[in-house]
């Protein structure tokens, strides 16, 4: 009963009214009668101690060919998925360049005659494998990390703290990384669903594995997201997932207020670069249509090098020689250390002895480097607090103790 009840009281307004606002999702017509009824039936059957398996094989299953949406989230800056609310609570999802995906309330039957090309995700979703660990953050944000039971991740490899305590618990275990999955494990848990990042397109055998044992695979494309934003709200396609829809559109608008004077003031004037040093010198630098160079323009700073664009292809990151990167960012106001691949540093020292050229320049003359923690990357919901720390570092030559969440001075 939950599913429908929740879909139908925040999916789709019974006033034909043009958006709802508690849900995020526009509609075209208002909710039928048969909603109603079909509603109070389950409510019954709830009373009679029938479980919500046996309501569901009760009854009568729609047919897909007559079904028409009533209504679809609207969206903000995501531009990678797309939900479409149907009558009875149903839910289809279309991830681009992936697939669509058809989320059947626990309380309703699957609709006849669904096609092969709609993979058909019966709630409850309890026994997840996730292998794209960007997703864990916004999980666990909605308090629904209790879904997630097997790991592509071992626990050594999380920042998140909900994770971590996750798999110390017992809770959540390693099931084999994406790209060589503990099969025997994954079906002794019962998985209804595996969240792969899309670099099980570079193990194709794997995703044909996981849909030959009959466990939906469902492909995470935050990553490409344009707009930083836009990945943070991938948080309410886990809503739909994980029936907390309403709780993931309160916490996505909370974090889109905590932004509305930032992002509305007037640019800094300031330059920033984001880079690390790689093993045989080289520097990495993210491309300028990055959403990482992205969170520094809506900080109100602008991103160097802005020649990183001129290597085209699929990647947001690319390798120069520090001779080019010290003619580009030379001048810059504030440099960036990225530590996710690299680790931490803590001082000034620490950067010169992988770079002495880096000596000249204007940013560590005037001590204004920084270093980014190991966690942001994984904490997909910080990226709001990693904007409003870039506006702090722009806007702030002392910016007090602990005022910021993803950024420590390098002494």
């Amino acid at each position: 009963m939950s599913g429908c009840a929740g879909a139908a009281g925040g999916g789709v307004s019974a006033s034909g009214s043009e958006s709802d606002s508690a849900s995020g999702v526009v509609t075209s017509e208002p909710a039928s009668a048969s909603a109603e009824v079909s509603g109070t039936e389950f409510s019954g059957l709830e009373n009679s101690g029938e479980s919500a398996s046996d309501a569901a094989s009760k009854t009568a299953a729609p047919v897909w060919s007559e079904m028409q949406p009533e209504g679809s989230m609207e969206l903000l800056y995501a531009t990678q998925f797309t939900v479409d609310v149907y009558e009875g609570g149903y839910e289809l999802i279309q991830i681009q360049d992936d697939g669509k995906y058809l989320v059947v309330p626990e309380t309703m039957p699957v609709p006849e005659g669904v096609p092969d090309s709609i993979t058909v995700l019966q709630k409850p979703l309890d026994h997840v494998y996730l292998a794209a660990t960007s997703a864990m953050d916004l999980i666990a944000a909605i308090g629904r990390t209790d879904r997630i039971t097997l790991s592509g991740t071992k626990e050594s490899g999380w920042y998140v703290e909900a994770a971590k305590e996750a798999m110390k618990a017992g809770t959540l275990t390693y099931a084999g990384k994406y790209s060589a999955p503990d099969y025997e494990k994954i079906l002794a848990d019962g998985c209804d669903l595996a969240v792969e990042s899309t670099m099980i397109y570079h193990t194709p055998d794997v995703k044909e594995q996981l849909s030959q044992l009959k466990i939906p695979v469902l492909v995470e494309r935050s990553s490409y997201e344009e707009h930083p934003l836009g990945r943070m709200e991938w948080i309410r396609l886990y809503g739909v997932l994980f029936d907390e829809e309403e709780k993931a559109e309160q916490l996505f608008k909370k974090n889109m207020e905590a932004l509305d004077g930032v992002l509305s003031e007037q640019p800094a004037g300031k330059t920033a670069a984001f880079f690390y040093i790689t093993s045989n010198g080289a520097v990495n630098v993210r491309k300028p249509g990055d959403y990482v160079a992205k969170m520094i323009g809506l900080a109100g700073g602008s991103y160097v090098p802005q020649s990183a664009s001129e290597e085209e292809n699929a990647l947001s990151t690319m390798n120069m020689q520090m001779e080019t990167f010290y003619a580009e960012a030379k001048d810059a106001d504030i440099l960036i250390y990225n530590s996710t691949i690299d680790g931490e540093l803590e001082t000034l020292d620490q950067l010169l002895a992988k770079s002495p050229l880096l000596a000249d320049f204007k940013a560590v003359k005037e001590g204004n480097v920084w270093c980014t923690g190991k966690n942001m990357f994984q904490e997909t919901m910080g990226l709001g607090n990693m904007i409003l720390d870039l506006h702090t570092v722009f806007a702030e030559e002392e910016p007090a103790d602990g005022e910021l969440h993803y950024l420590h001075r390098l002494q």
